[in-house]
């Protein structure tokens, strides 16, 4: 598990792969990753957005923007997380994510980015 807290929201990761999701011959490798997003601060939360940095084995790069995760826009209040789970397929074995949400604070509106850290992507079974 990878963890990384800024302003105050604690964002857990942890990424497993799927054989039964994947082909290893057509080279599709399947990662579920769990997400545990903690607020630690005083005020209550909403994550509005988020944005991927996806870079495979080879170094290719691809980024993934949109509204919420898995379709909502949690709100978190002080002392409370949301959690949630979804997958990535890669054409190789290898590849780290990374990224960042942006939050908006509910009593002012105020809106800040917080860091997603990265994680690697991995066949176990290739490690050894």
């Amino acid at each position: 598990m990878v963890t990384e807290i800024t302003h105050n929201i604690k964002v857990s990761v942890e990424c497993v792969f799927s054989s039964q999701h994947s082909s290893v011959l057509q080279n599709q490798f399947a990662f579920f990753y769990h997400i545990t997003i903690e607020n630690l601060g005083d005020f209550s939360v909403r994550l509005l957005r988020r944005k991927w940095i996806i870079v495979d084995a080879h170094g290719s790069e691809r980024q993934v923007e949109g509204e919420g995760v898995v379709g909502v826009q949690p709100s978190i209040p002080p002392a409370d997380q949301h959690e949630y789970t979804s997958s990535c397929m890669l054409s190789t074995p290898f590849g780290v994510m990374c990224g960042n949400y942006t939050f908006e604070r509910l009593m002012d509106g105020q809106l800040f980015a917080v860091s997603i850290p990265e994680f690697k992507l991995e066949v176990p079974y290739l490690l050894s």
